[in-house]
């Protein structure tokens, strides 16, 4: 299997109105489908749906990535270099509490990569990253 497919995550939120709103107006991404229960994204061309769950609980859990805290669980995309910069420059005018403001990870070894991990209104978090070769996206 060599071509990419969107993958379909289903998150909870505690809160469908104030997600959806971070969703659409913070993130950009169009949404799809919903009800009273769950709203349908294209979160970068991959379908995200947010389901209330009013008894999700908060993860604080981390561990220790090229000294940061790295959120786990954390889900995100792969950007272009360019369109990361862009994105975060937008989310620090929005003035999203970063986790890890974005920053250059790994500078100079295979892997290098621009990173940025922040959390959604309900606790999920979200890494968005871009690779200075895409090549080296599995390298050792």
């Amino acid at each position: 299997m060599n071509t990419v497919r969107p993958f379909h995550l289903a998150i909870p939120v505690s809160n469908i109105e104030t997600n959806r709103a971070f969703y659409r107006d913070v993130l950009g991404c169009k949404e799809g489908r919903s009800s009273d229960h769950w709203v349908d994204f294209n979160f970068f061309g991959h379908q995200l749906v947010i389901h209330l769950n009013e008894k999700a609980k908060i993860n604080n859990d981390s561990n220790p990535v090229d000294g940061h805290n790295v959120p786990v669980p954390h889900f995100g995309v792969v950007l272009t270099i360019e369109d990361f910069k862009a994105f975060a420059e937008r989310l620090k005018t929005l003035q999203i509490n970063f986790i890890i403001a974005p920053y250059t990870r790994f500078e100079g070894l295979p892997g290098e990569q621009s990173t940025m991990f922040f959390k959604d209104p309900s606790g999920n978090a979200l890494e968005f990253k871009a690779f200075k070769n895409l090549n080296q996206l599995f390298e050792k």
